[in-house]
């Protein structure tokens, strides 16, 4: 990516269910790296993932855009309400959230992160939430830039493929 390349967002197709597919798979191997050392998480299927996302897409639930560095896809942003129980209307999530390994640190996650910002407020949506490994730093670090609060409080174990997840729930405001 140069220093002249601005990256654009904008709602997903069904086109780019394949291509968000595929970014998924890799970025999670590559965000979960830290986390496992050797270890690998055993890959969704693509046409599972495929599907999920074409679903996504169709049907809105999650929301989907899409970063472009020129005309390839280099990141992707899904949020909607909060899955959490007991949460109420106003309460929006960042569902996922990745950039290629390559445009990490380059405005990607910033230009996604505005694009579901302006989403969710637009839904009504006063404050958001997102779950987030707890031995992920840089994805804390990146969402602690973005106004977000550690809910110390929230902190559970989840399956991630074949391996068990510490996650933490992050929340900000959306004023």
């Amino acid at each position: 990516m140069s220093s002249t390349t601005t990256i654009t967002v904008r709602p997903a197709t069904l086109r780019d269910a394949k291509a968000i597919a595929e970014l998924h798979n890799a970025t999670v191997q590559e965000a979960f790296k830290v986390l496992l050392g050797d270890s690998k998480i055993a890959d969704v299927p693509l046409e599972k993932r495929q599907a999920y996302w074409r679903e996504a897409i169709e049907y809105s639930e999650p929301q989907v855009h899409v970063a472009l560095d020129e005309d390839k896809i280099v990141g992707f942003v899904g949020f909607d309400r909060s899955r959490d129980k007991g949460t109420p209307p106003t309460m929006g999530e960042i569902w996922a959230i990745y950039a290629k390994p390559a445009h990490w640190g380059k405005g990607v996650g910033l230009a996604l992160w505005d694009a579901a910002r302006e989403g969710l407020q637009d839904e009504g949506c006063t404050h958001v939430s997102v779950w987030v490994p707890i031995a992920n730093e840089r994805a804390i670090r990146f969402h602690e830039l973005a106004g977000f609060k550690r809910e110390m409080s929230s902190a559970k174990t989840v399956p991630v493929g074949n391996v068990k997840v510490e996650e933490i729930r992050l929340k900000r405001a959306l004023t």
